[in-house]
């Protein structure tokens, strides 16, 4: 089954996608004359200042933490851990780079979401690729926008949303608790550590809780804990670089020569390169999930009057996410050598080594460390994928709460069952649906471009005009 899920993936998320996926983040760039750079401070100012009126569910912040706690999981930790054990150091190089351009890819998603959203008389909002396929796009494209909505409620019950992020709970539990697996029962025939059930009941009871609330709880519970988990996490990795930062520059020059092949004594091969990026586009996408089309979902329950505002809070998820977090845990991983081959370690215990390594702690207090920052962010990411998908089957069955409603146990289902799989064949299910989603997504971002930008210039000249105001009344 592994063989053929991998042939499966090579085929959807190799070069085409990755291409499509680059040239759609440059393309914006370009159209937006690299507002990712121009805009940052402006962004992560809106990012915490919520506007005081306008239509939504949930305030600016809250649908970014939304965002977040689907954003900032397992990607973070054992998805870059992930990449740089198949691809290389080199891996980390192309991570960023594709976070820089889908920094466009995000705000894009974010502007859109909110322009074609549809909000009813109870207030209830939804909106997300599928709605601005179909009244962006119009519609006879209702036939894409149906299949991105079909791909998001699988890849949020069978990959990026429950078994992905559970097993690396799981893992890192078991890890810590029982890690020679002294203490096992048999199911179905397989022998598995007590750590590993009692982790699933846990984490799929306290799943269970959190759904039923629906988004607003949901939005509570991650306003709560992503920047709590975020900050954690961030403080631990900048301890562990001034820890070893000597060893910095090393794993810098690492990083690049793995990302374009180069190696200083046997050359490099197109292999090594074609490796490092694929692996670096493939998990930066499951990381920060730009150009994927899921937080715009999110973004559309946001309390805003303007698309480009809520654009330019959904673009820091990008660079929270990858260009920081990320950033931070490949140079944890390249500067204490734990991806290396000779180790035979892979998933979550490649970080866990790494953290052992690098902290002047007890290895038992490090790999803790590590678990609590892993629960936290998978946890979190459990609960934005399950709001993703509800919104996507509730566009497939025209508001069928009902099926919503079944829907939902069927999720909580999935993050029992989650810790019972392999970790290769976890993450190839999760990248194969990630790159499903991800086509009729771009394909509307590309489509819809002049609209963007549109929208961008509105927003540009109201934000002159408040500050032409402000100078005149003073």
């Amino acid at each position: 089954m592994v063989n053929v899920l991998s042939s499966i993936q090579s085929f959807i998320s190799g070069v085409p996608l990755i291409t499509l996926i680059m040239v759609t983040g440059i393309f914006l760039t370009l159209r937006l004359r690299c507002l990712q750079v121009r805009r940052l401070p402006k962004a992560l100012k809106f990012m915490v200042k919520n506007e005081e009126d306008g239509e939504g569910e949930i305030t600016s912040f809250g649908a970014l933490c939304t965002a977040l706690s689907a954003t900032i999981g397992t990607g973070n930790i054992v998805g870059v851990a992930t990449a740089i054990a198949a691809g290389g150091p080199g891996a980390l190089f192309w991570m960023i780079l594709a976070a820089f351009f889908g920094m466009a890819t995000k705000y894009s998603e974010g502007v859109l979401a909110v322009k074609y959203r549809v909000i009813d008389e109870t207030g209830h909002s939804l909106g997300g690729p599928f709605y601005y396929i179909e009244n962006g796009m119009g519609k006879k494209w209702k036939w894409l926008a149906k299949l991105f909505a079909f791909f998001g409620v699988f890849a949020g019950l069978l990959g990026i949303g429950t078994i992905t992020q559970v097993n690396g709970i799981s893992s890192a539990v078991n890890n810590f608790f029982d890690s020679e697996n002294k203490n096992t029962v048999q199911i179905l025939g397989n022998e598995y550590s007590w750590t590993v059930v009692i982790t699933a009941i846990v984490v799929g009871l306290l799943v269970g809780l959190v759904l039923i609330g629906g988004i607003k709880r949901i939005s509570k519970v991650s306003e709560f804990i992503v920047p709590f988990m975020a900050i954690l996490y961030v403080v631990i990795c900048i301890i562990i670089l001034i820890l070893n930062a000597e060893k910095i520059p090393g794993a810098l020059a690492e990083i690049v020569q793995g990302a374009f092949g180069i190696r200083p004594v046997v050359g490099g091969t197109l292999g090594t390169l074609f490796a490092a990026m694929q692996n670096g586009v493939a998990r930066g996408i499951f990381s920060n999930e730009s150009g994927l089309g899921s937080a715009p979902i999110a973004a559309a329950a946001a309390i805003t009057k303007s698309p480009a505002r809520q654009g330019l809070v959904s673009m820091t998820g990008t660079f929270i996410d990858t260009i920081i977090i990320c950033t931070m845990t490949g140079l944890t991983v390249v500067i204490t050598g734990a991806w290396k081959p000779e180790y035979g370690l892979e998933g979550v215990d490649i970080t866990i080594k790494a953290f052992q390594e690098a902290l002047p702690f007890d290895p038992h207090v490090s790999s803790f460390l590590l678990m609590v920052c892993l629960i936290f962010f998978a946890f979190t990411t459990i609960l934005g994928w399950d709001y993703y998908s509800e919104r996507c089957l509730e566009y497939l069955s025209n508001k069928n709460m009902t099926l919503v409603k079944i829907f939902r146990w069927l999720y909580i289902a999935a993050v029992f069952i989650g810790p019972f799989m392999t970790v290769s064949a976890v993450w190839i299910t999760a990248d194969i649906f990630n790159a499903l989603m991800a086509l009729p997504n771009l394909v509307a971002l590309l489509a819809l471009n002049g609209v963007i930008v549109s929208e961008t210039k509105k927003f540009n000249e109201e934000m002159k005009n408040v500050k032409s105001t402000k100078v005149f009344l003073k």
